[in-house]
């Protein structure tokens, strides 16, 4: 009980941050026009803000959280340290996740001509502000 409390308390807190973390994904979409979509969710896939034409947030902020846990093992099993940043190509473009602090992650959806370098550069930038904000917010008090 006092589990399934703190988690609510901690899911109210998150969204606090939901208007800058919007502003942080339309700013990194401005910047890079082949990302076809942006999103950032909790580790425990939860949408916190989103960028996106379609109605899949919810279900790509899932999958998200399932490929982290994955990509976290992996990272542990094979010494490589802590979570960073997972790059997913396919016929149609890319998806790349990232690292947004311990709490959050940003994930993008981008053209398959999409420039994968300045895409790295710009989403880590991207990626430590809403880790920053999100971690923000969890430390604030809830009835701040």
């Amino acid at each position: 009980m006092r589990r399934t409390l703190r988690q609510r308390a901690e899911r109210r807190q998150l969204m606090t941050a939901h208007a800058e973390v919007l502003g942080e994904l339309r700013r990194l979409r401005a910047r890079l026009p082949q990302v076809t979509g942006a999103l950032a969710a909790s580790v425990d896939g939860l949408v916190l803000a989103r960028e996106t034409a379609g109605d899949e947030a919810e279900g790509v902020a899932a999958l998200t959280a399932a490929a982290l846990g994955v990509a976290q093992r992996l990272t542990d099993t094979t010494g490589r340290g802590a979570f960073r940043e997972l790059l997913v190509r396919g016929e149609d473009g890319y998806v790349a996740t990232y690292a947004a602090g311990p709490s959050a992650v940003l994930t993008l959806l981008a053209e398959p001509r999409a420039n994968v370098g300045r895409l790295h550069l710009e989403a880590r930038r991207s990626s430590a502000r809403i880790g920053e904000l999100v971690d923000g917010a969890l430390d604030r008090p809830e009835n701040a």
